[in-house]
Parts: C-alpha cells; structure tokens; sequence
C-alpha cells in the first residue's frame, strides 16, 4: 500500500487534521476543539489522543505514513521541534511538541509556522499550483504570509520572513500597529484594518452612504459589510475598497519586484471579496511594478481555503521520503 502523510494545522480555536497522499490529496479530514486552559498543558496529549484514535479507526499503523506535519501559531524552533510564545493557544513559555508526538506514535514530525504552512498548501496544490517562486498573502484578524522561492520555504535569520503585513505603507501618518510600529500594511488591509480606514475615510466624506452612516451611528460594521455594500453601489464604501485595493497593490508591486514569484496569492477571510478585490489589487501592482515584473507575476485568489494547513503542513512531512 502506497504511504501517506498526516497534516496537522493547529489554531486557538479548532485542531484540524488530514490524512493525504503523496502528491496532496486529501483522503481523510477531521478536528477537535483546542483546550486552552491550565496553560495549553492539554493541546499535545489531545492532538496525540486523537491520532491514535483515528489511526485506529482506519486500522492504519505507523508504518503506513512518511511522517506528520505540522502548523503551529507563535514562534517555532523547527530543529527542536518546539513552539514558544504562541499566546492565541496560552503557550507563553517553550513547548516541546515535536518529541512528545514522535515518541507516542513512532512517526517522524516536522514543524512549521502556520502562515509558512499555509503558503506551502497554496503553492503545492492550491493557487500556485506547484511552481516553485509563489508568495502568499493572508488576510485575515491581521496580515500574514510566506514566501517559497526556488521550491524552498525563506525563513531568514531569526525566522521572521515573511511578515507581509508589516511592510509599511504609511510611516508618518499611519495608524499605529500591535508591533509598536506605525502604518504597517496590517493596520488597514486586515479585517479590522478596512473598518479602520472606513472610519478615517467617513470624517471627510459628503453623501448618502449606509456603510457611512452606520460608523457615524457609532454601529458595528465588518470589512465583509463593507465589500458587500461596495458590490451593491454604495460609493463611500467602494471608495473604502479603493484605497485598502491600492494599500495592498503597492506591497504586491514591492514584493513582485523584489521577488518576482509565479504568482502572489491572497488568501484569508477577506479574500473571499474574490474577483471584485483581486482586479483592484491588480491594477495598483500593475502601476507599480517593475516592467518585468507586470508580465511574469501574477495577482491570484487562494484556493484551497480551510484545508491550505493541513495541506501545507503534510507537505512539510514530504522531507521524510
């Protein structure tokens, strides 16, 4: 029987699982809700509790799998195979991950953070559709990324690559970030970067406007609130739309001209805008990047949507052919 790989994409709310086959089908897919409590000290034991579970319920054994893959949020030692300050998961202090999972299922792990995973699911199966040069940005509660140039996953020194969302796009007049920076491209392209920029954009607009007169009521609105509104006419908003599309094409013409990658895929909950932020995104890349570079990168929506971790992170597990 051909051997297969387990993904493992681990979030502060849910734990997902895959088992896949070599070239990244999904076979099997599951999750469990994450236990936070007493310090995360339950997340590992579950994850383990679980694949043993399953395993058994598929009468699978360790010996039909390559190995386990994992994402994880916070800092990841991928040598030592722990997580530290993963606080989303109540993990302040280092966690062993990786050996405690080895030494219950007799299986060889490799670990990753989960934006790097990600973007590894995207490239291998998803958007990318395997071509070795693809950059991932996802927009979600902030902004993340990973870059893979030449099939390889850019760490850097101090495994800080890839962090799209703190590019800055505005450094005297931006809006202060969670970093201790000011205008980096998370403050207004994350979902609640744009219902930021919608309420600096509505002290100075002039005109009938739902979304408008929703943040001067002092109401709730959503980033999806205001795409939909966009879509459907409402000018104010689209103007809100505009101005997040040229924010995020000028970090994809940055990022093309400093990379060049196949493709620069956007992904995350604000990505299901589709098409109508995708054009937009386009057009502003197209007028900043290099002459180049228009032709040869392209402006992509993720595919893969939930499953872009557990798919990511089985692809990691590929190392152990």
């Amino acid at each position: 029987m051909a051997k297969k790989l387990l993904g493992i994409d681990l979030g502060g709310t849910t734990i997902k699982f895959g088992i896949l086959t070599l070239d990244g089908q999904v076979q099997e897919k599951w999750s469990i809700e994450t236990n936070i409590l007493e310090d995360g000290k339950h997340i590992v034991p579950d994850i383990v509790a679980s694949l043993k579970h399953r395993l058994d319920l598929y009468q699978l054994t360790s010996e039909d799998f390559i190995g386990i893959g994992m994402g994880s949020p916070g800092t990841v030692d991928r040598d030592k195979k722990t997580v530290t300050g993963a606080f989303n998961l109540n993990w302040a202090k280092t966690q062993e991950v990786g050996s405690a999972i080895e030494n219950e299922l007799g299986i060889p792990f490799a670990i990753d953070n989960d934006a790097n995973v990600a973007a590894l699911g995207e490239a291998w199966t998803g958007a990318g559709g395997n071509n070795p040069d693809v950059v991932l940005i996802t927009l979600g509660t902030g902004v993340g990324g990973g870059v893979i140039a030449a099939g390889n996953l850019i760490h850097g020194v101090a495994g800080a690559a890839g962090e799209i969302g703190h590019i800055n796009i505005d450094p005297y007049n931006g809006f202060e970030c969670t970093c201790g920076n000011k205008g980096c491209l998370e403050t207004v392209a994350s979902a609640t970067g744009i219902v930021r920029v919608a309420r600096l954009m509505a002290e100075s607009y002039e005109g009938d406007s739902l979304i408008k007169a929703a943040v001067d009521n002092g109401e709730n609105i959503t980033s999806k609130d205001i795409f939909v509104e966009a879509e459907a006419g409402d000018r104010f908003a689209d103007s809100v739309v505009e101005k997040v599309a040229f924010y995020l094409g000028l970090t994809a013409a940055n990022l093309g001209n400093s990379l060049n990658p196949d493709a620069l895929v956007l992904g995350g909950g604000v990505s299901a805008a589709g098409e109508f932020l995708r054009s937009r995104v386009e057009k502003y890349f197209l007028q900043f990047a290099f002459p180049t570079v228009k032709p040869s990168t392209k402006i992509k929506l993720a595919e893969l949507g939930n499953d872009a971790g557990i798919i990511g992170a089985a692809s990691l597990a590929r190392q152990f052919q």
